[in-house]
């Protein structure tokens, strides 16, 4: 059984890229460059979607921010909300358990 080989990104934008130009066929591509002809059309996508934020000032570290502070907010929520749940059961529990 053969194990799975990780690209680095620099080997997917190359890869890409000459997907993107059309010279050769993705099936070509994928001859030459020992991988699934999907890997190349996901990695191609992947360049096109991505290839705005090139472009954005300051937009990767703009970007980065709004979802850290999106992703920390729910996290707080989230935390609110269980220790809720939690006084809440072991008040509950105390008959039982006799504490």
């Amino acid at each position: 059984m053969s194990k799975r080989r990780n690209h680095d990104a620099a080997f997917k934008a190359r890869v890409a890229l000459e997907a993107l130009k059309g010279e050769r066929t993705v099936s070509e591509l994928a001859t030459a460059y020992e991988v699934h002809p999907t890997m190349i059309h996901q990695w191609k996508k992947a360049l096109l979607e991505g290839a705005a934020g090139i472009f954005e000032r300051g937009g990767k570290a703009a970007a980065a921010a709004e979802i850290a502070e999106d992703t920390v907010r729910d996290l707080h929520a989230k935390i609110g909300e269980l220790a809720v749940a939690n006084d809440f059961l072991s008040r509950k529990l105390k008959p039982w358990t006799g504490k």
